[in-house]
C-alpha cells in the first residue's frame, strides 16, 4: 500500500517507526498485549507502535494474510525473536476520514507474550531516556 492509502495501514505494513503519529486520529485507543488498560490517544499510541516496531521489524517479520472490511482490518503476522517463533494479528479500525480510531494487538504462544512484554518495556524505557 501506498502512502495515499485511505484505510491508514500503510505505514503498519511498511513497517516504518516514523510514520505512525500521523495515522491516527486524537481519540485513538491502543490495546496492548502486554498492558492490562488500553491506552488512549494519539501520542501514546503512536509511542506504543513505535516501540513495538522497534522491537519486531527484523528479517523474519511477515504478514501471512490480511481481512479488510470498509472500516477496518486484521492482520495476521509472524516472526521468530530471539528463537522463538510470534504469531500474532493487528486489528485496526478507522474512521470516513481514514484516520485509525483503534489498534488492538493480540499475539501467542504465551512465551512470546512474555518475551515481547520485556523488550517491550526495555524499548519503551530507552525511548523515553533518549537512548532510541
Amino acid at each position: 500500500m501506498s502512502t495515499e492509502d485511505p484505510t491508514g495501514l500503510w505505514y503498519v505494513q511498511g513497517r516504518n517507526p516514523g510514520s505512525s503519529a500521523g495515522a491516527g486520529s486524537s481519540e485513538v485507543v491502543f490495546s496492548s498485549p502486554v498492558v492490562h488498560r488500553p491506552q488512549q490517544g494519539k501520542m501514546l499510541t503512536a509511542m506504543y507502535l513505535n516501540a513495538a516496531m522497534r522491537v519486531l521489524n527484523n528479517e523474519s517479520f511477515r504478514y501471512l494474510h490480511e481481512w479488510h472490511t470498509d472500516h477496518s482490518a486484521v492482520l495476521e503476522f509472524e516472526l521468530v525473536l530471539d528463537g522463538i517463533t510470534i504469531n500474532g494479528v493487528d486489528m485496526i479500525w478507522w474512521n470516513a476520514a481514514g484516520r485509525i480510531t483503534a489498534f488492538k494487538v493480540m499475539v501467542r504462544p504465551l512465551k512470546g507474550v512474555n518475551m515481547l512484554h520485556q523488550k517491550m518495556a526495555e524499548m519503551l524505557a530507552a525511548m523515553q531516556g533518549g537512548g532510541a
